[in-house]
């Protein structure tokens, strides 16, 4: 992996880290010498991301934390500055797509849970984040959006409603925070190479052909793509960017 950023001495906290593109941007951040906190609600895989990330050259503690969960929002962000004494970059990536049905058969259990992660867990890391950077007289945050963040996505409704919201999200409190030194973006990835996405065409293995042909570019993307984006938004060369919604989609909202 290259990379054309220097993160040497900063402190960098990724939620979901523990697989797909927060895995891939743990380790693009390693490589460019960051200080790695990285949480998820999944131990295990986590702590195999920090070992994956200090492999790369970077220093990563691995964090047990649900962004639905103030106390335990609050509890990582304090443990970045404990550790590494500030908090430069945050990349808030932990989110959940749990839903494949008409929004008149979903149930409410499904709206609350892809609500309780994608929304709340967005807002409460803002929350103490923004404060953290405040304080320390500035910043850089990108959220994970999505595509359904900038267009309407069939039988995905909430989760589609619930990446608007974070976009909204980012445009509001860059605008409040700018003064402040603090950028804020969000990326909207098109379909990557996840996980979630191999599990999808384990049920229908037609799938990823037809998902592919509907990025002009010709393909998915991999999770290593957008976590050059999100380097890219926390680096000084997109100094002059805050409040956008950047589509890394192969072309996917262009048509």
């Amino acid at each position: 992996m290259t990379t054309t950023h220097d993160f040497s001495g900063k402190a960098v906290l990724i939620t979901g880290a523990g697989g797909g593109i927060g895995r891939a941007a743990a380790l693009a951040f390693a490589h460019a010498g960051a200080r790695l906190m990285l949480t998820d609600i999944d131990l295990a895989a986590v702590e195999e991301t920090a070992t994956l990330a200090r492999a790369q050259g970077g220093e990563a503690t691995a964090r047990l934390a649900d962004v639905t969960r103030e106390a335990e929002v609050a509890a990582m962000v304090a443990a970045t500055v404990a550790a590494y004494g500030r908090l430069d970059c945050a990349f808030n990536n932990a989110g959940i797509e749990i839903e494949t049905t008409l929004i008149t058969e979903s149930d409410e259990s499904v709206f609350d849970r892809i609500m309780g992660v994608n929304v709340k867990g967005v807002w409460l890391c803002l929350k103490h984040e923004l404060r953290q950077m405040a304080a320390q007289g500035g910043g850089a945050i990108v959220n994970t959006a999505s595509v359904a963040g900038l267009k309407g996505a069939p039988r995905l409704a909430t989760y589609a409603a619930s990446k608007h919201a974070v976009v909204g999200l980012t445009k509001s409190t860059a605008a409040e925070f700018a003064k402040q030194n603090i950028r804020i973006n969000a990326v909207c990835p098109g379909v990557i190479r996840t996980p979630m996405t191999e599990r999808w065409a384990r049920m229908d293995p037609d799938l990823p052909a037809r998902i592919a042909a509907r990025h002009p570019i010709g393909r998915i993307g991999e999770p290593e793509e957008i976590a050059a984006a999100v380097l890219w938004l926390c680096s000084d060369a997109a100094s002059f960017l805050t409040g956008t919604a950047q589509a890394v989609d192969g072309g996917f909202t262009a048509v």
